[in-house]
């Protein structure tokens, strides 16, 4: 429980320096950069809303405090095992290049880091947690959906 409280600290103060606006440049962005980074930004929002939906009672911001004794790998889970992380990474670096920011995507960049060690301390609770949890791992991405290997599209003559 202590780490979980340093990671919700650390993600904290890197979420309130992510909104102080600090520029190293100055340089608008052509309309059609634009519109891509806010429409990524809309799908960061999207698969985070997809992430919590399908957690439904079982959200909580400490890992071992889930309610239910059930392993969710439906909906979104079915493709990512940290959604809510990756949509959250995806809206924040989207905007960071959309408001041409260094400084967020430096800080955008750390919280991967974060999300990173923070997903890898949650995944060795739900190995012990769960014993389905190692097949789901080895079959999902955990922040981007793994490519599948016994895809009829993959070329296995390399």
């Amino acid at each position: 429980m202590k780490k979980e409280i340093i990671f919700l600290i650390t993600e904290f103060l890197l979420f309130a320096l992510y909104f102080i606006d600090i520029h190293f440049i100055e340089y608008a962005l052509p309309f059609w950069l634009d519109i891509i980074f806010l429409a990524i930004i809309f799908i960061g929002f999207i698969i985070i809303l997809f992430g919590v939906l399908n957690l439904n009672e079982d959200i909580s911001i400490f890992s071992s405090q889930k309610k239910n004794n059930v392993l969710i790998t439906n909906g979104i889970y079915k493709y990512i095992r940290h959604p809510i992380y990756a949509g959250i990474l995806i809206s924040m670096m989207a905007f960071a290049f959309f408001s041409v920011s260094l400084f967020k995507i430096f800080i955008t960049s750390i919280l991967g880091f974060v999300f990173y060690f923070k997903s890898s301390r949650e995944e060795k609770w739900l190995i012990k947690t769960y014993s389905q949890f190692r097949n789901y791992k080895n079959k999902t991405g955990r922040f981007f959906p793994k490519k599948n290997n016994n895809s009829k599209y993959s070329n296995n003559n390399s």
